[in-house]
């Protein structure tokens, strides 16, 4: 602040003189507002203020999407192309094993300190598998706009490996109940890509809910995408059931 205003000052001062009642503007102000500026943030790195100010403007940006208002209103439309953005088409998914449901890298604001994928990603990676589920069986951009949806009732994660800033992963999925008003998932997240395979990092059971957004209570599916929801649970009956399905946290192996 001392040297914003040492730079800037000179040109703030005939401005300056023509607002009322305000303190001269000489070394004693500038001590003054730079002390308390210094007081308030001074024991900060510039990096953890640059994270403060990002916080921020996030959370500006999220309280107008909320409000559907100004900046928010167009970040609502883009994240809403975004959510079929690379969606595979169900009939040229071959649904007699796991299916493929996203592949990517890991961004480098994915990771902590160690420079491996933090906690919270590896649900947002289960979590975005899920979403791409959702369209193979119709539960779309278009079909959320209309109303419906599946909300997650319940989550079981298990942390088996590491994986580092940059590095690619893929999930599989796969249907272990999916009737009625209930679709139960289990996605595996590997290292590397699915053509050649990789190391197992994770596992995560999701059970949803499907509920209309008006009333925000549990309802039916529509038809069609009860259909091809429990046409490919029905395919997958036939698969084993993952090891470590139904697990809860702490149960001996």
């Amino acid at each position: 602040m001392r040297h914003f205003m040492a730079q800037f000052g000179p040109c703030l001062t005939w401005p300056w003189t023509k607002l009322m009642d305000v303190p001269e503007f000489n070394d004693e102000l500038v001590d003054l507002i730079a002390g308390q500026s210094d007081e308030q943030s001074g024991h900060l790195s510039i990096r953890e203020l640059e994270r403060k100010r990002d916080d921020n403007l996030v959370g500006i940006m999220q309280a107008l999407k909320q409000n559907d208002w100004g900046a928010g209103k167009v970040l609502a439309a883009y994240e809403s192309k975004l959510f079929d953005i690379g969606a595979r088409k169900s009939e040229e998914i071959d649904f007699s094993g796991p299916v493929r449901t996203t592949e990517r890298q890991i961004p480098p604001d994915w990771t902590d300190y160690n420079n491996h994928m933090n906690e919270a990603r590896y649900l947002q990676c289960f979590g975005d598998a899920t979403d791409a589920f959702m369209r193979m069986v119709g539960a779309d951009a278009d079909y959320i706009a209309s109303g419906l949806s599946f909300f997650t009732a319940e989550t079981h994660i298990r942390h088996i490996d590491e994986v580092k800033s940059m590095e690619p992963v893929y999930t599989l999925t796969q249907v272990i109940e999916g009737k009625g008003k209930r679709m139960r998932l289990f996605h595996w997240l590997y290292h590397g890509n699915a053509k050649e395979g990789g190391r197992l990092l994770a596992t995560g059971e999701h059970m949803l809910i499907h509920v209309s957004l008006k009333t925000r209570s549990a309802c039916e599916p529509a038809p069609q995408v009860k259909e091809k929801l429990e046409h490919f649970a029905g395919l997958h009956a036939a698969l084993p059931m993952p090891e470590g399905a139904g697990r809860a946290v702490g149960q001996p192996k």
